[in-house]
């Protein structure tokens, strides 16, 4: 592995930034709008319980809503630099290249790292500012919640990626699709106990949903579970050799029958 060709593919990237600063409006546009729609709705929940005792909602949906956008800026940063390749029709150049798979990846990864520390800054500028929620107080637990909702990020970005090279430009819409098919089963804004046990079963399989229960027991209780973050810890690791598996297959398979040519020439 290369740290030169690594460092070349994400500075690729940065300079599409650079040339075309209105990459930046989408980057910021729809997490604020989805922090504004929430944090609305939170406060008017709060405003509407008329003095009954119910838990307030807004520190739950809102650090739902920001902890959701790393999740979904991981797996965005990898499937849509992919896409980019494919859409310039530069893919081919890219694999004849001496580039390992790997690398290309990590290069993906890092430019998330990148996007994400953008659109955390921001959100939770206009979290303080707009809501009165302060992501500190989350303390040491920003560093494994981040961590392990990047990881899972990062796959689905894989696998997002594997799906397109197998069914070609026709399934790039599963760029986007793939975060929202796991969100309802997630306990992104709501407990996962308050699903249908179907569910909770799905729920528990994936590696988000410990640490969205984990976010809420801070909130609740000032402390996290250190089962679940084990729990997400060891369904990341088999989620990650599970992404990566596909993508290798997909990619070999690829290549052997030509079908990447087939990606980027429509």
């Amino acid at each position: 592995m290369s740290p030169g060709v690594i460092q070349a593919l994400v500075l690729r990237h940065l300079y599409l930034y650079r040339r075309n600063p209105i990459r930046l409006v989408e980057l910021l546009f729809w997490p604020i709008m989805e922090m504004m729609v929430w944090g609305n709705l939170s406060v008017w929940l709060d405003k509407s319980k008329g003095g009954a005792q119910i838990p307030t909602f807004i520190p739950y949906l809102i650090g739902g809503v920001i902890l959701w956008d790393v999740l979904f800026r991981a797996q965005q940063a990898v499937a849509i630099s992919f896409l980019e390749d494919v859409w310039t029709k530069n893919l081919v150049n890219i694999l004849v290249a001496p580039v390992r798979p790997l690398e290309y990846v990590i290069s993906g990864c890092i430019v998330g790292l990148l996007r994400i520390g953008v659109t955390v800054i921001v959100l939770s500028i206009l979290a303080a500012s707009a809501f009165h929620f302060n992501v500190l107080q989350f303390h040491w637990n920003l560093v494994p919640f981040f961590g392990l909702l990047m990881l899972f990020g990062w796959t689905l970005g894989l696998i997002s990626s594997a799906l397109i090279l197998r069914w070609g430009q026709g399934a790039e819409s599963l760029a986007w699709a793939v975060p929202f098919l796991i969100q309802p089963v997630a306990a992104v804004y709501y407990p996962i106990g308050d699903l249908p046990w179907w569910a909770q079963t799905l729920g528990w399989l994936l590696p988000c949903t410990p640490v969205f229960e984990g976010m809420r027991g801070v909130l609740s209780h000032g402390t996290a579970d250190l089962r679940l973050l084990g729990l997400s810890v060891v369904s990341n690791l088999v989620w990650m050799a599970f992404g990566a598996g596909i993508y290798l297959y997909v990619l070999n398979a690829g290549r052997r029958n030509g079908t990447l040519t087939r990606v980027t020439s429509h």
